[in-house]
């Protein structure tokens, strides 16, 4: 049989056997500078070992010789890695990085590619480029409970090799000739304490925290709650992983603006379920374990689960002093005008901003009017409509995210609805 050819889109995952080779390749036609490939070996501190865990051209070999640096061609270099050489408490991730040694940015580089091949499976992992950023870290291998799986990053990172290596524990002479290579100098032994691993929660929270700074709200604290359709018609994107990747999305903006990062979600169809609250130390595969419905979900009843959203944070969870962001997807067939706009009137009396997230082009009814409902205190929601959130960038989706909710924040706080 020949290779099996498949794509992994960012921020997706797949499994990967437990034992063998993988060979991650890494390709480009033309670029401004020469292209650094990095592997780091991290284990469960999120940090290398050593620094003779940090994999380049100048130390192309690990000490156990688990993964290897290869020279393929001019525009191209690879990594041989040994799956055995992940093992719990030791060495559970390899991260693979790329990084411009000179001028220019990734928005420049023509024709990259990552692939990775192992036991007849031919894997690429796209990434959207940028024209902002000289360093990517484009994917990782990594132990998850029993299993080894791969993940597509494809993410920008501020700065270049030094910043980056330095976030994964390495310890980087400056270098006073900024166009030549940066080398890992001898580990003090002494490591501060710092953020869990630059993993795909923590590259989406620099995206938050960058969409934050734009609206001049960085410092702003806030409870995230998340909602999801869950009606029949949204069966194809639980399958495909879209509900998940978008789950990811909004679990950064918890791990960013929430004091003990969780997330709290619900799904609804005709019924509702509030879910298990999630955190960033077990989001993998999160939707399949809490999705109720298993491909029966039946028509969409927005006012039961809404209701429920304000009991839980006017009642239950009640704080006058920190706002609730809720972000609400749906992909149409909103017939309820009259209870939806009768429970965001009420709900306009707390702190309790809604956003809502079209997904697709369908029925929105009420929601597109949303500007123009009277009767509430203040303007407590948002909407728009995305035709395919996945091919919508981070920074984008954030941005659009938090396009009303600094103006109502400001609202809420004049009229003493939130109270600080």
């Amino acid at each position: 049989m020949g290779q099996q050819s498949e794509t992994l889109i960012q921020g997706a995952n797949t499994t990967l056997g437990t034992s063998g080779q993988a060979r991650i390749t890494l390709k480009w036609a033309a670029s401004p500078s020469p292209v650094d490939a990095s592997c780091f070996m991290l284990g469960p501190d999120g940090k290398v070992a050593s620094d003779d865990h940090f994999i380049f051209y100048n130390q192309p070999r690990s000490p156990l010789g688990d993964v290897q640096w290869t020279v393929v061609s001019e525009r191209a270099s690879a990594f041989d890695v040994d799956l055995e050489g992940l093992q719990a408490g030791k060495i559970e991730k390899f991260v693979f990085a790329a990084v411009l040694d000179g001028s220019g940015t990734f928005g420049d580089v023509q024709g990259f590619s990552v692939t990775v091949e192992y036991a007849g499976r031919t894997i690429a992992c796209p990434f959207t480029g940028t024209d902002k950023e000289a360093a990517l870290v484009l994917a990782e291998i990594y132990l998850y409970k029993e299993s080894v799986k791969l993940r597509a990053v494809g993410r920008g990172f501020d700065g270049g090799l030094g910043p980056l290596a330095s976030s994964f524990g390495v310890d980087v002479e400056a270098d006073p000739n900024p166009s030549s290579p940066v080398a890992p100098a001898a580990s003090s032994g002494v490591q501060e304490s710092t953020d869990q691993p630059l993993g795909r929660i923590d590259l989406l929270k620099k995206k938050v925290a960058i969409s934050l700074e734009k609206k001049q709200i960085a410092r702003q604290k806030a409870k995230v709650a998340v909602v999801f359709d869950a009606s029949g018609s949204m069966n194809k994107l639980y399958k495909n992983g879209t509900v998940q990747r978008a789950f990811e999305r909004i679990l950064a903006i918890a791990a960013n603006m929430d004091d003990d990062g969780t997330l709290d979600v619900w799904m609804f169809a005709l019924e509702f379920v509030r879910a298990t609250p999630a955190h960033v130390s077990d989001y993998e595969g999160y939707v399949d374990r809490v999705y109720p419905f298993k491909g029966a979900g039946g028509r969409n009843n927005e006012p039961a689960v809404m209701q429920d959203v304000i009991q839980k944070f006017t009642v239950e969870d009640a704080d006058p002093s920190m706002p609730v962001y809720v972000v609400f997807f749906s992909d149409g067939g909103v017939a309820e005008t009259k209870k939806i706009s009768r429970l965001l009137i009420e709900s306009s009396l707390h702190p309790i901003f809604w956003q809502f997230v079209g997904l697709g082009e369908a029925n929105y009814g009420v929601l597109r009017k949303l500007d123009d409902l009277p009767g509430r205190i203040v303007d407590n929601a948002g909407f728009f409509a995305l035709d395919d959130i996945d091919t919508v960038g981070d920074e984008e989706l954030y941005d659009r995210l938090f396009e009303e909710f600094p103006d109502w924040l400001r609202e809420v706080k004049a009229k003493n609805i939130l109270r600080e």
